[in-house]
């Protein structure tokens, strides 16, 4: 008999699970606007930024780097996003939205946050913010 907890309360598991129940909601809303997640985590992430460079894009969308660089090249091509050359170094490339990448999030944005709303909803009142502060409370940089 092992001594470790039991497989149904195995963390990592657990967070799998959350998290596929959690992606049920946006994958379609993803889908019928012809993005992946991880699409959408870097359209997010360029929102509202004038552009970001690439290491903090990775740092930001938690994708790795040869992962981002692939991303964001088909994302190029799909006239998502646009790389511009940084105004401080100009070997540098920095990421930025392109117009149909702001359209899509206008699209998609909405949507989202009515997916969020039916979430909040399956969850007993305030909790959705217990659970964000359970979760920052993992992170090793977390002040908690």
């Amino acid at each position: 008999m092992s001594d470790l907890r039991p497989f149904e309360r195995n963390l990592p598991m657990a967070l799998l699970r959350a998290r596929e129940a959690v992606m049920a909601r946006f994958r379609p809303i993803l889908r019928d606007h012809g993005l992946t997640e991880q699409q959408w985590r870097i359209i997010r992430a360029l929102e509202g930024e004038d552009d970001l460079d690439i290491s903090t894009l990775a740092e930001r969308t938690l994708l790795l780097m040869p992962s981002l660089t692939r991303i964001v090249t088909g994302m190029e091509e799909a006239e998502l996003v646009r790389r511009v050359t940084d105004t401080q170094d100009a070997r540098r490339r920095r990421v930025r939205l392109s117009r149909r990448g702001q359209a899509t999030f206008r699209a998609v944005a909405p949507l989202s946050e009515a997916a969020y709303a039916e979430i909040e909803a399956g969850l007993p009142g305030g909790q959705i913010a217990t659970l964000y502060d359970l979760l920052d409370a993992l992170e090793p940089e977390s002040e908690s």
